[in-house]
């Protein structure tokens, strides 16, 4: 098969008879007939599963991933990953938002560069003043505690080879962050400026983008434990510094005034301090706790295929 085009369902009831008609169009005009269309179900609550079913009665190069619950977009993202099995996997967004007939942008790249990944970055982050700064905050900060090079405004559309895919797929982590492993992965990739639409509301809040943010940074770096050895190290110097001072105020000069609202100042923070270092030192315990028990990271229910079409992830 030359082309699998992978989308995730989320409360795409709206999206997905227009998603699928597109995709189709431009994967013809493309491969001709060569292709399949797999939809992965992240347990959307609306009606979108139902559409995909009925979408696998009238073609048979539509095959629906049902998962057992939501597992989140990018566990999602992977299964439907494991189950193509074209030469090229377009992945992309089924709410319209990112475009199906970027395919064929994304293939003259690929033909003219001879790489194995073209990947969209948007030319001005949608939304608002905050939503921009929130997002340029993100990946300046992910990329300096951990190294790695995420471009901006990144996007979920993107070209990958075979070769490509499926050393994506060896990385097992239970706890993911695809767009660290997609970078992580290497070959030769090359980006494309497009421009998102907005058609569908966001679904995540701030406290969903900052534990993202903490999952994308535990998932890739040691350094915020680094951070509280060098915290803790220049904290006690301090504090002995201090007492040396004390020390010879009170041998040489004076001695040091009562001080209730500074001890308890001090107390306060040094004691807040403490706290947020076994807080970290506990989210890295939390994630070696969760790899070790090596639990599936999706649960596939069922797979809904025409009677012809030959189960993906055998």
């Amino acid at each position: 098969m030359k082309l699998s085009i992978v989308a995730t369902l989320y409360q795409s009831a709206p999206y997905v008879a227009e998603f699928h008609r597109r995709a189709s169009e431009t994967a013809r005009q493309l491969v001709a007939e060569d292709y399949e269309i797999i939809l992965v179900n992240d347990g959307s609550p609306d009606q979108s599963l139902a559409l995909a079913i009925e979408l696998t009665q009238v073609d048979s190069r539509v095959v629906v991933v049902d998962l057992s619950r939501n597992f989140g977009h990018h566990k999602a993202m992977m299964t439907g990953l494991a189950a193509a099995k074209g030469d090229r996997v377009f992945l992309i967004d089924s709410d319209l938002e990112e475009e199906p007939e970027w395919l064929g942008l994304f293939a003259e790249q690929m033909a003219s560069r001879s790489c194995d990944v073209v990947y969209g970055v948007q030319a001005r982050r949608r939304g608002g003043f905050f939503e921009q700064m929130s997002g340029a905050l993100f990946y300046r900060a992910f990329r300096m505690l951990t190294g790695i090079n995420q471009p901006n405004n990144i996007v979920t559309a993107r070209l990958m080879t075979r070769r490509y895919v499926d050393s994506l797929l060896l990385h097992k982590e239970r706890e993911l962050n695809i767009g660290g492993l997609w970078v992580v992965t290497g070959f030769r990739q090359v980006q494309l400026t497009v421009n998102k639409h907005s058609t569908s509301p966001t679904t995540y809040s701030l406290s969903r983008k900052f534990s993202h943010f903490v999952n994308a940074v535990t998932s890739f770096s040691s350094l915020p434990l680094v951070l509280t050895f060098y915290s803790g190290l220049l904290i006690s110097v301090s504090a002995l510094v201090y007492i040396v001072y004390l020390s010879v105020r009170y041998a040489f000069i004076a001695a040091p005034p009562d001080g209730y609202t500074s001890i308890i100042a001090s107390i306060w923070l040094f004691s807040g301090l403490i706290i947020f270092f076994l807080g970290v030192q506990g989210i890295y315990i939390a994630k070696v706790f969760s790899e070790v028990k090596r639990r599936p990271y999706t649960i596939i229910r069922q797979i809904y295929a025409n009677p012809g079409q030959q189960d993906p992830l055998q």
